[in-house]
């Protein structure tokens, strides 16, 4: 198959400069972590990492119907000693795939005359939004409310047949690689220390091989319940990418028959691995915050109005753990206008909470604390080009950390349920909860002794500098979307303020009581379960102004980065090892 490049050479050459790619190294062939773990805890790495390697080959397929062909095609231009390829691949490895979105929101296009689709390759490439509706209204109409309940599942791809579709189940779709990563994880169980890591990676194994919700929801329970394990590893399924399958709620007229017809629509599940080796220290401190999650759940707005994941009595389902990076494959790996820091896992869809399970925050140690001497000198031209100097002394990296546990904490309290109704915006809402959940939560937190009152204002400073881009985003990133009607939000309350010179002022004073604002609101969206509520919201607070654009045009003046790419050196290592 024949392709043509859809950058220019010399675009090529800036994207892959160092300036404009920012390399992500994870853990370090010769890591002490890794020098530490068992003799049986390495075997079992290895088989690890060489499961997670599969997740690639599984997100790309997910993603674009192109992207393996085109990676074959590179591969081999590459071997004929075209520049322009071997530039391509450097683009494609780092945001795993043909299509990608740098931190300026530009979509990276490395094909030329393609284009990116809501539904990606979880449907038909030829698939338009209407036509969409059409085939399940008729289908519908027809009594064939089963399979539209596949397709409209989060575990399917959807294939045409005939002038109908067809769901195809995970297990069927990624057979082949889902029974490498099962035979990996097998593998794994009988060299790892730790029985009940040996336990779940059994039933990850066999959830793997068969077509069988149940499964998956019992692998996820016992995952969820993992503490005092030497290894890390998740296979996560997020749903930022599907734009299409939420779409259905927007024409009315499917919505009634989806409704009469008790069927939920749930987005497609992006396949993701992740690897690591569990840090005891950093892990003790995070579980320092987990005593006090009932008092968040207590504090939380309008908590008389919902069921919470975490009970107000008591904390008796969640765990957490920090961990030392070493793959990060699939969803987990694909550089996009960033990459995640933290994830509190499974999310409301699965049935592991219907079950009785519970959920786990896993921290990503490699991708936070980056103190390289550039990473230092970018923090340190962004204060002074846009922060109040007298503010400085309370910007602090780690505070970025605390903010992100109490962000990964407060995805558990909240409505645990119905956000699906919000359709293409349930992500951005759930993420804007999570931040304001963060900062409205710190008072409580400090009078527990949490925090202190200066590390509490580390806390409002350095999300207040942090909480400005380079560029508007697009919908489809929800992390940032949120990012912007923050801004815009504590601009207009008075909590943040921009000069003529594009300079953040903060009113300490203020951040608190206006998150807790716009979270009261936030939950009132969710507990609507009005979609166009949900749009109006949106469109209320995702403005890109005047301040806003001053601060996003000093940050392009001193950051010249585009793009970023995962380093795992010691996952390179090992996949290549004789076992």
């Amino acid at each position: 198959m024949k392709f043509e490049f859809n950058l220019s050479l010399e675009e090529l050459e800036k994207r892959t400069n160092k300036e404009y790619l920012i390399k992500k190294p994870m853990l370090a062939k010769d890591a002490d972590e890794y020098g530490k773990l068992s003799e049986g805890d390495k075997k079992a790495l290895k088989h690890l990492v060489k499961a997670a390697n599969a997740a690639n080959i599984i997100y790309m397929k997910q993603d674009n119907e192109l992207n393996l062909p085109f990676l074959e095609y590179l591969k081999e231009e590459i071997k004929k000693g075209n520049k322009s390829a071997e530039l391509t691949k450097i683009l494609f490895d780092a945001q795993l795939g043909i299509i990608g979105i740098d931190s300026e929101s530009k979509k990276v296009i490395l094909l030329k005359g393609e284009k990116e689709l809501d539904g990606k390759a979880f449907y038909p490439s030829d698939l338009t939004k209407e036509e969409f509706h059409n085939i399940l209204k008729t289908m519908l109409k027809n009594g064939e409310k089963e399979e539209v309940e596949k397709i409209l599942n989060q575990r399917t791809i959807v294939k045409r047949d005939g002038a109908k579709l067809k769901a195809l189940d995970y297990t069927e779709a990624f057979k082949e690689e889902f029974n490498l990563i099962a035979n990996e994880l097998e593998k794994a169980a009988k060299y790892s220390t730790n029985k009940d890591f040996n336990e779940y990676l059994i039933l990850q194994a066999k959830a793997l091989r068969e077509n069988n919700p149940m499964l998956d929801a019992q692998a996820d329970k016992k995952w969820a319940t993992l503490q005092e394990t030497p290894l890390e590893f998740t296979i996560s399924r997020e749903q930022y990418a599907d734009m299409l399958t939420g779409s259905v709620i927007e024409d009315e007229e499917l919505k009634k028959l989806l409704e009469k017809n008790n069927i939920t629509a749930i987005s497609k599940d992006s396949i993701g691995i992740r690897v690591g080796i569990v840090n005891k220290k950093g892990t003790e401190d995070l579980l320092k915050v987990k005593k006090y999650l009932p008092l968040m759940a207590e504090n939380m707005p309008l908590k008389e109005n919902y069921e919470q994941n975490i009970s107000s009595e008591e904390d008796n389902l969640q765990t957490m753990v920090d961990v030392d990076i070493v793959s990060l494959r699939g969803d987990e790996g694909s550089y996009r206008g960033g990459i995640t820091i933290a994830q509190n896992l499974p999310n409301n869809d699965k049935l592991s909470l219907k079950i009785g399970g519970g959920r786990r925050n896993v921290y990503h140690r490699q991708v936070r604390t980056s103190n390289s001497p550039e990473a230092i000198e970018r923090r340190k031209k962004r204060l002074n080009a846009t922060l109040n100097k007298d503010l400085h002394k309370y910007y602090n990296p780690e505070a970025d950390h605390w903010f992100t546990i109490g962000h990964e904490n407060v995805h558990s309290l909240g409505p645990k349920e119905g956000t699906e109704a919000l359709g293409k915006y349930k992500n951005i809402i759930e993420e804007n909860k999570a931040d304001m959940g963060s900062l409205a939560l710190l008072d409580c937190l400090t009078k527990a002794g949490v925090y202190t009152e200066e590390e509490k204002k580390q806390i409002l400073v350095t999300f207040g500098a942090n909480c400005f881009l380079k560029a508007k985003p697009e919908l489809s990133q929800a992390h940032r979307v949120r990012t912007v009607m923050q801004a815009y939000f504590f601009i207009k309350e008075g909590a943040m303020s921009v000069n003529d010179e594009g300079i953040i002022d903060i009113n300490i004073n203020k951040m608190i009581p206006t998150a807790r604002k716009m979270l009261t609101e936030i939950i009132e969206v969710q507990l609507s379960k009005d979609f166009f509520r949900g749009e109006k919201f949106i469109n209320d607070y995702f403005q890109w102004s005047e301040d806003i654009d001053k601060v996003s045009k000093k940050l392009k003046e001193i950051d010249k980065a585009l793009n970023g790419i995962i380093e795992t050196p010691l996952a390179d290592f090992l996949a290549e090892s004789v076992i």
